[in-house]
């Protein structure tokens, strides 16, 4: 079951960023082409959120029940804050990841309940800009880049 939802988290960072890139690139060109606020704002919004959700549900998934990295982690954890591997998995990575999905949410709900088209665009890009450059920052990329 490991390799399973491991996999299904290592594929599914590419349509968090897809979505990520897409929500970020869409809010950018209508806060500063000063674009009316439409529907496909709002659906890439919450694919965004929808896809950075799923990965977090995988990733708890993983770090609470199947990975032998955290497992190995929680058995002595003044331990594994000395091996960079087992600290990254542990506290870096989950930490960073569970912020990008506050800050992600946070953009969406703030766009949302703004009252001008500028508004909801300006809102959007900032929290989804922040919350893309914490995934990239926060992604392992010295694993394989797909599963296969």
């Amino acid at each position: 079951m490991y390799s399973f939802i491991l996999t299904l988290h290592n594929l599914m960072r590419w349509l968090v960023l897809i979505f990520g890139v897409l929500a970020v690139l869409r809010s950018l060109y209508g806060w500063f082409g000063k674009k009316e606020w439409v529907s496909i704002d709002d659906r890439l919004g919450l694919g965004f959120t929808s896809a950075i959700d799923i990965q977090l549900l995988l990733g708890l998934l993983l770090y609470f029940v199947f990975s032998p990295i955290t497992r190995q982690a929680f058995q002595d954890f003044g331990a594994a804050m000395s091996n960079s591997d087992l600290r990254y998995f542990a506290v870096e990575h989950f930490l960073m990841m569970v912020i990008a999905v506050v800050l992600a949410h946070i953009g969406r709900a703030m766009s949302r309940r703004a009252t001008t088209d500028a508004g909801k665009h300006k809102r959007a890009a900032i929290f989804y800009t922040i919350a893309l450059l914490v995934i990239l920052a926060s992604i392992p990329w010295f694993r394989p880049l797909l599963p296969f």
